[in-house]
Parts: structure tokens; C-alpha cells; sequence
């Protein structure tokens, strides 16, 4: 199994790429590879190459984003050209005050109606000191929705 990672630039804030043991792209790739008509276009080669996408954390920000078609970053682009019969699937994570917001519950259930697959957030201890829904899945359960679904498709031996 062969995983990359597309960061956003805030996401960047949150570790070192240097600690990053996998090929990371972020949107500067994007454009350095595109140069002219018929370069590679990075998304698109992305979204040939991989077999299924995960996106954890994803954020209230990225959320509102892919469920309004908006793709103004390579993560968002990936996502806008993904082929949809191949899974994706989402890991929402935000503070529990914009969690339970209205359009968060709309904007779930829009990337549902795409087809893609929601892996839930879980109450605990947040970022910011509130105890609460909105913290991502842990990873255990990250990892093994993941691959359950590649083994569904045949593409796992589990273990």
C-alpha cells in the first residue's frame, strides 16, 4: 500500500513536514509542475493514481468548501475531480459550538449524497479545552474503516 498526503497551508501549522515519512504535496506542486498546455496537472494525476481518499481532519472551512463545489486549493481540486466510483471518505473534526451549527448536519449530509463515507467525530477533550463532540475519530478506527472498505473492494488482505 502506497499513501500520500495533500496538506492545505493551515494545515501545515499543526506538525513538521519533516516528520511526514510519505510523498507530501501542498498547492505550491500544484503550479510548479503545470507550466504550460499539456503539462501534468497534479489533482487530476492524483485522483487517477489513488484508489480510495481520505481526508482527516476535515475541517468546518473544507467542509463548507467541498459541499459548495469550491476548489481553491489542491485538496479541494482532488476532491472536485475525485472519480466517484472509488471511495472517499471524510473524517469531520471542529469545535462542538460550529459542529452543531445548522449547516454542518446540511453540508454532512451533502458529501453523504456524493457517495462519500463519513468516519464520525467523537466527543472528548478539544483542541481548545472545550469537552465535546466535534474531535476527530481515533486513528484505530480511522484505520480500520479504511480498511474495511479496501477489503470490500477486494484491494486489502486483512489481518
Amino acid at each position: 500500500m502506497e499513501v500520500t498526503v495533500v496538506t492545505t497551508e493551515r494545515a501545515k501549522h499543526f506538525y513538521s513536514p519533516q516528520d511526514v515519512p510519505v510523498t507530501l504535496y501542498s498547492d505550491a506542486d500544484e503550479w510548479e509542475m503545470w507550466k504550460r498546455r499539456s503539462d501534468p496537472v497534479l489533482h487530476i494525476d492524483l485522483r487517477r493514481w489513488a484508489d480510495l481518499m481520505l481526508v482527516a481532519p476535515l475541517d468546518a472551512n473544507t467542509l463548507g468548501k467541498v459541499a459548495s463545489g469550491i476548489c481553491d486549493n489542491l485538496l479541494t481540486c482532488v476532491i472536485r475531480a475525485w472519480d466517484l466510483s472509488k471511495p472517499l471518505l471524510f473524517c469531520p473534526a471542529m469545535n462542538t459550538a460550529m459542529w452543531e451549527h445548522p449547516l454542518t448536519a446540511q453540508q454532512v449530509d451533502q458529501l453523504k449524497a456524493f457517495g462519500y463515507v463519513e468516519i464520525p467525530c467523537v466527543s472528548k477533550k478539544l483542541v481548545c479545552g472545550d469537552q465535546g463532540l466535534g474531535a476527530m475519530a481515533e486513528v484505530e478506527t480511522i484505520v480500520g474503516k479504511v480498511k474495511e472498505v479496501l477489503f470490500q473492494r477486494g484491494g486489502f488482505q486483512q489481518s
